[in-house]
């Protein structure tokens, strides 16, 4: 099982980007994935979730409504949208994968990617 996350820069406030999650070694529809990220200094924030099985989705409030979580089960990798960047959004994104469960919840996640840097300049 392996994840690739990809698609993050440097960027203006206000602006947007798309993250990428591929996964290999197994299918979305066989579990979870999770978006986090971790600010300098800051404890790891779970950002949103996809199950694709029930496509249920979760945002942490800090972000609904200006990222939006999606997923092309044919490229088997899920994308995670930011529109209207802040300087708090600043992080490293990380995707992970709990597998064998369904719906979005407190997972451990057993899988995870490594990060792509996001920076939001002011």
């Amino acid at each position: 099982v392996q994840l690739q996350a990809s698609g993050g820069g440097l960027v203006q406030t206000g602006a947007s980007l798309r993250l990428s999650c591929a996964a290999s070694g197994f299918t979305l529809d066989d579990g979870v994935i999770g978006w986090f990220r971790q600010a300098p200094g800051k404890k790891r924030e779970g950002v949103s979730c996809i199950s694709s099985s029930d496509s249920n989705t979760w945002y942490a409030d800090s972000v609904k409504g200006r990222f939006t979580i999606s997923r092309d089960n044919r490229k088997n990798t899920v994308y995670l949208q930011l529109h209207s960047l802040k300087p708090e959004d600043t992080a490293v994104y990380r995707c992970a994968a709990e597998l064998g469960v369904s719906g979005c919840r407190q997972y451990e996640y057993d899988y995870w990617g490594q990060g792509t840097q996001v920076t939001v300049s002011s």
